[in-house]
């Protein structure tokens, strides 16, 4: 039998997924290892590779799909020899529909897109529809409307929608079902989109790049369609006399909304700020840096802050914990998330044992796994995980934040940009390089005492940082 290519829990919170691309097609033969797809995940864009050898024999989920459940059957793989990969096939087709020989990926197609598989020519054998047959039907725009009415002719005024969007002109426009979805969410009149497709079609594109300014024009130019009117204006696009367009969220959006409101509405949050004298950091940094360079290393001050914070939690181990219910957990080593910028969302990939590893390979490490994070190709055991989490802000200039915690981590260190202003320094002022730092943390697993213990250990490390590098 062939074999299920079942859609993959590629994140611990990871519940559906967007299958973003396929690297694969029907006929293709893989090996274990091979890449086969590209899957937007909670966390990111990632690559799936195929875990046997085989022949693609069906791809059952098209690119692009979102939404999709983990564990949902994708694609299906025959081994080699087999001959009785393609026994699902009629199983599914014969009790499917009444109509003509379809494959299972063509049918599913055109039921995903509204066509009608009547009105196709089969290409395949004996007369039989492929994929091909119903994605050259979904272009030629034919088929997907008459569909939708003869296969309820009861109801004759539910398919209303899409006439009536065409129908301001007189005119018939074609456009995609998802086009026609996206119009009526949005109250998108049709008549007004320009396509883009293949002979004017409306896609989804169109849709999402419309302006409604041009439809303020639509009332004026045909006062008796006054019945259509309200529908096809576009004033609901505006709030507050704004003009603006909606974008999706992608998948890795939506985790972070869905994490973060759970994270302010049931973690409760303590903030502690401290000021950090930078000067000394600064002196070593410059000193290592200048021996560092013949390796090619360049330490950030972020690579520093990155062990201080692992230095401190051991120091504080009380810190170094997570919240779980019933139980708290504490951690024997410090691995500690840090927060990159992604164009999908931010990610926290993690330096694994930062309180053991030398500031050099702290550094490498970082700047690897940051380029992997704004690429989207992070594994999962690189951004899985930590102990505690730090955020540096300091770069755009921002003083001082407090950050929000990602549970189920206890703690969350946000660092702003260091600012020459009066400071005292052994009993006078003087002109010092200040750093704002604030920690957020969860009153469940950690008090107040031990928090003011942690902030005071890392203002320690920093200002005597001949602790960071033995």
């Amino acid at each position: 039998m062939a074999l299920d290519i079942k859609m993959p829990a590629l994140s611990p919170t990871m519940e559906e997924g967007t299958l973003a691309k396929w690297l694969v097609k029907v006929g293709d033969t893989v090996s274990s290892g091979d890449v086969m797809a590209e899957i937007e995940t909670d966390k990111a864009t990632m690559e799936f590779e195929a875990v046997d050898e085989g022949v693609i024999a069906e791809i059952l989920i098209a690119e692009g799909t979102e939404g999709v459940k983990v564990g949902a059957v994708i694609a299906r793989l025959s081994v080699e020899g087999e001959e009785a990969a393609p026994a699902p096939t009629p199983a599914v087709e014969a009790p499917a529909v009444d109509g003509p020989a379809a494959t299972p990926t063509a049918r599913k197609l055109a039921e995903v897109n509204g066509i009608n598989l009547a009105g196709i020519t089969g290409t395949g054998p004996k007369g039989k529809i492929t994929k091909e047959d119903v994605e050259a039907a979904i272009a030629a725009g034919g088929g997907s409307a008459k569909s939708a009415t003869v296969a309820v002719p009861a109801s004759a005024p539910a398919p209303a929608p899409a006439p009536a969007a065409a129908s301001t002109s007189g005119e018939r426009v074609i456009a995609s079902p998802l086009a026609k979805r996206i119009a009526a969410d949005k109250g998108v009149d049709l008549a007004q989109v320009k396509g883009t497709g293949p002979n004017g079609r409306i896609v989804r594109e169109d849709i999402e790049n419309f302006t409604p300014g041009a439809a303020a024009h639509a009332p004026a130019a045909a006062p008796a369609t006054s019945a259509h009117a309200p529908a096809a204006t576009p004033a609901p696009e505006i709030e507050g006399g704004a003009p603006f367009a909606e974008e999706k969220l992608s998948g890795v959006r939506k985790v972070i909304a869905r994490r973060l409101t759970e994270s302010k509405q049931t973690v409760p949050h303590f903030y502690l700020t401290i000021d950090i004298r930078l000067d000394p950091l600064l002196e070593l940094r410059s000193a290592l840096n200048k021996s560092l360079e013949p390796d090619g290393v360049k330490l950030s001050v972020n690579d520093l802050l990155i062990k201080a914070l692992a230095r401190a939690l051991i120091r504080v181990p009380q810190c170094n914990v997570s919240f779980h219910g019933d139980t708290l957990r504490r951690y024997n080593r410090a691995d500690v998330s840090v927060a990159v910028a992604a164009p999908s969302g931010l990610i926290t990939p993690v330096i694994t044992s930062a309180d053991t590893k030398g500031l050099a390979a702290i550094s490498t490490e970082m700047k690897t796994l940051a380029g992997k994070a704004r690429d989207g190709k992070l594994m999962p055991h690189e951004y899985q995980g930590g102990t505690a989490s730090l955020s540096n802000l300091g770069m755009f200039g921002i003083k001082q934040f407090d950050a929000v915690i990602n549970p189920p981590q206890g703690m969350i260190l946000a660092v702003g940009a260091g600012q020459q202003q009066p400071y005292v320094v052994n009993g006078a002022i003087e002109v010092a390089t200040v750093l704002h730092a604030s920690g957020s943390f969860d009153h469940r697993a950690i008090d107040g005492a031990d928090g003011a213990q942690l902030m005071e250990a890392i203002k320690q490390l920093c200002e005597n940082p001949m602790g960071l590098v033995v």
